[in-house]
């Protein structure tokens, strides 16, 4: 266990307060972000952890201390800041060449060096799958490449496909006409356009037909030119759905496919779309598929060890299943030897 200290001279009581954050909240998310225990006297702060992240954390003080006689920090400030200080300045270097997108957020960019080769490939490519974990932003990066496009006119529509599919819970009849029967599993979409381009905005988009709600199940038959389609939680897809989908795609049109493979909500016996496409497609110049890890995960701290984790926990499954496998075949040829 390694201790150091740090102190803010001469004192300011209310940057430290908005340093701090109400309750202490913001030093709370550094400590569980970078694994330290923080303890504060006054202007006096002392870290104590691993040596590395104890430097992390000293760091992640004085950012935020400079950051807080400018505005006043939020917990969403705290947690973006702590993602690009645990990069460390060389990954932090990537971000010139992130791809600039036109929306109202002047803010926006790739956080990590993953997301930045993500929106680079959706730019490249008529057709890209964004595949990993949640909290990587794949969802998020390509509404806003949606809008980027509406902006620059240079598609006039914006589709949103979602296959219908309850996450292990049977919800039932769902009242409503087509819109409002999926637009439950359509909300994460709603909440991006909403961040990206105003509630008003997005709601006048709707009215005039330039943002269309389209379910998998009815997308058979359409041809789609001229438009940007995104297709969310597509490991929810059957091959033959994936297969339809990918096969809409007209004149002038971009599509993005993303879904985590580890959370599939169909039955059992059936098999992923989104797995079967990364399969069979792999390779086909003109189609992207970037994956997605841990380390480009942009929410609460704790999602990324949580991912970290359950990664974790799978391949001792999988090393557990092997094992037993390899000794269930060894039994069974001296079983065999002996007979």
């Amino acid at each position: 266990m390694h201790t150091d200290t740090l102190s803010f001279t001469p004192i300011d009581n209310a940057r430290l307060a908005n340093l701090c954050g109400p309750l202490d909240e913001n030093l709370k998310q550094i400590e569980n972000a970078l694994d330290v225990t923080i303890s504060r006297r006054n202007e006096h702060f002392k870290v104590a952890g691993r040596t590395k992240v104890v430097n992390q954390a000293l760091d992640a003080l004085e950012y935020f201390y400079n950051e807080a006689v400018r505005k006043e920090l939020e917990v969403d400030d705290i947690q973006l800041g702590l993602i690009e200080i645990i990069r460390g300045p060389e990954e932090a270097q990537s971000d010139i060449d992130t791809p600039v997108l036109r929306t109202r957020r002047a803010d926006l960019r790739g956080r990590t060096p993953g997301q930045n080769v993500y929106l680079k490939q959706i730019q490249d490519n008529d057709i890209t799958f964004g595949i990993g974990p949640a909290g990587t932003g794949k969802t998020y990066l390509a509404v806003a490449s949606a809008v980027d496009a509406l902006e620059r006119d240079t598609v006039k529509r914006l589709i949103l496909v979602r296959p219908a599919v309850e996450a292990g819970e049977k919800l039932g009849f769902l009242p409503g006409d087509l819109t409002q029967k999926v637009d439950p599993y359509l909300r994460p979409l709603y909440d991006a356009l909403y961040d990206l381009l105003g509630f008003d905005h997005v709601t006048r988009l709707f009215e005039k037909g330039i943002i269309e709600i389209a379910p998998l199940a009815f997308m058979r038959g359409r041809t789609l030119n001229h438009s940007f389609i995104i297709l969310d939680e597509a490991q929810n897809s059957t091959p033959e759905q994936m297969k339809m989908f990918l096969t809409r795609i007209g004149f002038g049109s971009k599509a993005v496919i993303t879904g985590d493979p580890t959370q599939v909500d169909l039955p059992k016996h059936m098999k992923s779309g989104l797995v079967d496409a990364q399969e069979v497609l792999q390779g086909v110049r003109g189609i992207g598929i970037h994956h997605f890890t841990s380390e480009d995960v942009v929410r609460h701290p704790l999602v990324q060890k949580i991912v970290n984790a359950y990664e974790k926990a799978t391949k001792k499954r999988d090393e557990e299943a092997a094992a037993r496998k390899a000794r269930q075949e060894a039994e069974r040829e001296m079983a065999l030897k002996k007979e």
